[in-house]
């Protein structure tokens, strides 16, 4: 499906931007911490949203 070379750009890419966006958010954290307050929630909802249509699908396709 994918080549080498395209998992290790991927990778790479990956990596550049998680660095990249900490450096690049990393001044504003404590404004982001007092205006942001409490958004951590919408993240696990969100994520268990995505873990139950997982679920959902590999159920249904069994």
């Amino acid at each position: 499906m994918f080549t080498t070379g395209q998992w290790t750009f991927a990778a790479i890419f990956f990596v550049c931007f998680i660095i990249a966006a900490y450096f690049a958010y990393g001044k504003d954290k404590a404004l982001h911490q007092k205006v942001y307050k409490g958004s951590y929630k919408i993240l696990i909802a969100f994520l268990i949203f995505i873990a139950l249509l997982f679920v959902i699908k590999v159920s249904i396709k069994h």
